[in-house]
């Protein structure tokens, strides 16, 4: 169920709580076409071929709509707003070079109708995919591709981790994917339940293209970057 579905659903309740009667509920479309304008204003290109976009918005509401936010369930919008952040980043051919983070803020001197959006880069260990050719190694978990920009990361039920895994077989920092010369490497961090490369469990692998990784009863699944990856 999408962003706006959910809305629908539990919006009107909410907004007749927590409306001032001189303001209009707050409409999370509005905020969603800001972040994406903020992203069009500041992606810059490097290249013919190569244009970043920022990864890190921080949203700057009246406190009411701040609450109402909240009310919503903030981390359940931001994660919805980022995937409407990456599907408008696949259309005009953006890059990333870390993970999607949407924070909110109340700012007492804005009105009900104003929303503020702060919008920089900021470098992590992984980065979602959204372009079809990539030249760097990237993980699909459960649907969702990290493309992997440094040199180590870890993967985990964890918040420390870079990439964190909502799976109660997972530990809190099950996997490291080390990019070493010419070589990917997938090493156990002492899980309880351990990793298992192609069905057989492992302390530590060479990954090679198209090899699957099974953390908890979540499956991982490793491409190399050296083909195009299909939508």
């Amino acid at each position: 169920m999408g962003l706006f579905d959910r809305i629908e659903r539990s919006g009107e309740a909410v907004a007749n709580r927590l409306v001032h009667k001189d303001a209009q509920p707050l409409d999370t479309i509005e905020i969603t076409s800001k972040l994406i304008e903020t992203m069009d204003k500041k992606a810059t290109a490097f290249s013919r071929d190569r244009t970043v976009a920022p990864n890190v918005f921080q949203v700057s509401l009246a406190p009411i709509n701040f609450d109402q936010i909240n009310a919503w369930g903030s981390s359940v919008l931001a994660s919805e707003m980022s995937q409407e952040l990456i599907r408008h980043a696949h259309t005009q051919g953006y890059s990333f070079i870390g993970q999607i983070a949407i924070s909110f803020a109340a700012e007492p001197s804005l009105n009900p109708h104003a929303i503020h959006v702060n919008a920089f880069t900021r470098k992590d260990a992984s980065a979602p995919v959204t372009r079809p050719t990539i030249t760097s190694p990237i993980l699909d978990i459960n649907g969702q591709r990290y493309m992997l920009t440094g040199p180590v990361t870890i993967i985990g039920r964890g918040s420390e981790s870079d990439i964190i895994v909502d799976d109660s077989g997972v530990s809190r920092r099950h996997l490291e994917i080390r990019l070493t010369a010419g070589h990917t490497v997938a090493t156990d961090l002492g899980s309880t339940n351990g990793t298992f490369v192609e069905g057989v469990r492992m302390d530590a692998a060479t990954l090679v293209n198209g090899n699957t990784i099974t953390i908890g009863h979540t499956t991982i699944m490793f491409w190399d970057g050296s083909d195009e990856v299909s939508g």
